[in-house]
């Protein structure tokens, strides 16, 4: 009865361990209910930072993880949701702000300022075409995600 008693035990405390480690991984993704997107890529803002509900876009919208956070391996996004979540920047840091569409196609992807309007920007335009009523008011045009800074 020792042997199968420790048995027993060793498996229960590995479960909780794993348990354990499933959960700390989970309070390290904890977002915010507001983000503020302001990229440390450009030196000198031209447009002020765009603020938007994370919890609004969730839970309010309906929006799910994998419609704006994404790893793209051969032409498909391969992100699940409780992945690890990195800055836009680690990946789209191509800086250019002017003439961005003129770069080649391979440059295009990495460019953070085609990325954000492309994720967002593509989005908010997509829905307006479903709903034109439901989503009238939807920013999809530049000052009303970038409202003039006041002085």
């Amino acid at each position: 009865m020792g042997k199968r008693f420790l048995t027993i035990l060793a498996v229960a405390v590995l479960m909780c361990s794993v348990a354990l480690l499933g959960l700390s991984g989970a309070a390290e993704q904890k977002v915010p209910d507001d983000i503020t997107i302001q990229a440390k890529l450009w030196k000198n803002h031209t447009k002020s930072p765009v603020k938007l509900s994370h919890k609004k876009h969730s839970e309010e919208y309906g929006a799910k993880c994998a419609d704006c956070h994404h790893v793209i391996e051969n032409g498909k996004n391969v992100w699940k949701e409780g992945d690890k979540v990195q800055k836009c920047m680690e990946c789209h840091n191509e800086p250019t702000i002017k003439g961005e569409k003129k770069l080649p196609k391979d440059k295009q992807a990495l460019n953070l300022k085609l990325a954000f309007h492309n994720n967002c920007q593509g989005c908010h335009k997509k829905l307006k075409k479903k709903d034109k009523v439901k989503y009238k008011d939807i920013p999809t045009t530049c000052i009303k995600c970038h409202p003039k800074k006041k002085k």
